[in-house]
């Protein structure tokens, strides 16, 4: 029997960003970024792992709005348009660096091609656009642990003034998650790892059994947690608290200290997009001639300076083995020490941005397939596990009310409420209340009216998004996030004030529902 148990967690979200009324659209790469270098390298790393018999673990949320755009049509159309313009970039590349000065780039040019190339097959082939479906697979499976959002990462304690809404962000999220994976989610990633007491009465509600907090959420808990942030804590309302390890996370989160800073890395900032020729790379950027990330990227961290050498992914791939390594160790270590400590089996929570594994650590996925492999083969001090695995084996635990929180700076909630984005809150709280209203009028309504109430409430939901505060606090995107607020608040407005006038504009409604179409079986009723 292991003396302890690791738990990573992956939280797989984008914000909901889809226009139709554009051939294309620079925020929906994105979607697309994300998918190449983050969902098919997962997709790909557990394939390979099951394949092998790896016995292994990993928990992640998918969130109601990725989910959505990774089932879209539309968006599945383009993103093979961008991936058949990728693969023909390095075609060219291909040819321009076979001989010459570029010649240095041949390699990790046909590194791309052959990478690329492969992403398609996944994509287009093995999982025929449905990769929804692909990671479903690995929850069937008994491997992954999928859980669940807010409905569109709405930031849950600033919206407590209006329980209905809470409400709303959680049962919304709890229906999606049904429709995508065919039955309940049993665990949530609370937005921005955001909480506050009381917001666990909803999780009960939609039979949520476990929640994340950072570090201090449990720490802080009254009574003071016996075990810290090593053992879950259960709420009064009955769903359980796990807290962030924050050894484990430093070591990979941190670009500075964590392993994604290591000199052999690909480094993120170097991208052909930039550094070739206009008229050669012309079609593969913006097409208003504004340069963009292409993902083709030739250099290595090396160090602090603007000066680079050429990335080797081999080399890249053994450094990520190597840390792998060091991670299992540190983690041996760790569950040893803490076992002694406590006198039963400790859980060490790892949880993490899922992006950060393939799209901004390039290795990161490679590192996961390390740690899992390492893990199952080379020792027996701890064993991979799903929160709710942990809840299943140690049905008993401390009963304590934990402290309101969030990851983020400074670990409360104020890169979500700032001078930035705070005008935002006042529109969002009227048009939460606004919509409570209408629920609790209109309850009995159908037809046309009852097509408006779903709009209104997917308008709201999306205005909700805590991605649009977030961007506007750290200062990319930000005409796009007070535009996407701007737009929701005002779509909504439109439709309450014709809702309540008894005069819908049925025009203005279905271009709504064609430019904002997630949640397409939406309960707006849960406002009620």
């Amino acid at each position: 029997m292991p003396q302890g148990y690791v738990s990573l967690v992956l939280h797989a979200h984008l914000p909901f960003v889809r226009h139709p009324e554009y051939e294309t659209f620079l925020e929906e790469d994105w979607l697309y970024e994300a998918i190449t270098e983050t969902y098919i390298p997962l997709i790909s790393m557990m394939d390979g792992l099951l394949h092998d018999g790896i016995d292994f673990r990993l928990t992640m949320s998918m969130t109601p709005p990725l989910c959505a755009m990774l089932r879209d049509p539309l968006l599945q159309e383009r993103y093979i348009r961008e991936l058949h313009k990728l693969i023909e970039l390095t075609e060219k590349e291909i040819d321009r660096t076979r001989h010459g000065e570029a010649h240095i780039y041949h390699e990790v040019a046909w590194f791309y091609h052959h990478r690329l190339k492969h992403c398609r097959h996944v994509f287009c082939d093995q999982y025929h656009r449905d990769l929804v479906s692909a990671f479903r697979k690995f929850q069937d499976a008994g491997k992954l642990e999928i859980i669940t959002c807010g409905a569109t990462h709405g930031f849950l304690p600033l919206m407590m003034e209006y329980p209905q809404a809470v409400r709303a962000q959680v049962m919304v999220a709890r229906d999606s998650y049904r429709e995508c994976f065919g039955r309940d989610p049993r665990g949530i990633w609370l937005p921005e790892c955001a909480y506050v007491p009381g917001v666990e009465k909803f999780l009960q509600e939609a039979e949520i059994r476990w929640f994340l907090l950072d570090s201090h959420g449990v720490m802080f808990a009254e009574p003071r947690p016996r075990y810290g942030i090593f053992a879950p804590l259960f709420t009064k309302a009955g769903p359980a608290a796990f807290g962030r390890d924050v050894e484990s996370s430093k070591q990979v989160w941190s670009s500075q200290e964590g392993y994604p800073g290591d000199a052999h890395y690909r480094d993120f900032y170097r991208d052909v997009g930039y550094d070739l020729d206009f008229d050669y790379i012309k079609n593969y950027i913006q097409p208003n001639g504004l340069r963009k990330f292409t993902g083709l990227k030739y250099h290595r961290i090396t160090g602090k300076t603007s000066f680079k050498e050429v990335y080797h992914p081999q080399i890249a791939r053994e450094r990520a083995a190597d840390h792998a390594g060091n991670f299992m160790f540190n983690r041996e270590k760790q569950v040893e020490h803490l076992h002694g400590l406590m006198g039963t089996e400790p859980i060490i929570i790892a949880p993490y941005d899922a992006e950060l594994y393939g799209h901004w650590w390039f290795e990161g996925p490679d590192f996961l397939n390390f740690f899992f492999r390492k893990a199952a083969c080379d020792q027996k001090t701890f064993a991979t596990i799903t929160p709710s695995e942990y809840l299943q084996a140690y049905p008993t635990q401390q009963l304590a009310q934990p402290a309101a929180s969030s990851w983020g700076n400074k670990g409360y909630w104020e890169v979500w409420l700032e001078e930035s984005n705070a005008w935002i809150y006042p529109h969002l709280h009227v048009a939460a209340q606004r919509m409570i209203d209408l629920a609790r009028d209109y309850k009995d309504c159908y037809g046309l009216a009852d097509r408006a109430m779903k709009q209104a409430a997917r308008e709201l939901l999306l205005a909700q998004s805590s991605d649009w505060a977030f961007i506007m606090k750290t200062g990319t995107m930000v005409p796009y996030a007070v535009k996407r607020t701007k737009d929701h608040i005002l779509r909504f407005t439109r439709l309450h004030d014709q809702i309540r006038a008894g005069q819908i504009d049925e025009r203005f409604l279905a271009n709504c529902e064609w430019r904002d179409n997630i949640f397409p079986n939406i309960h707006w009723r849960h406002y009620c």
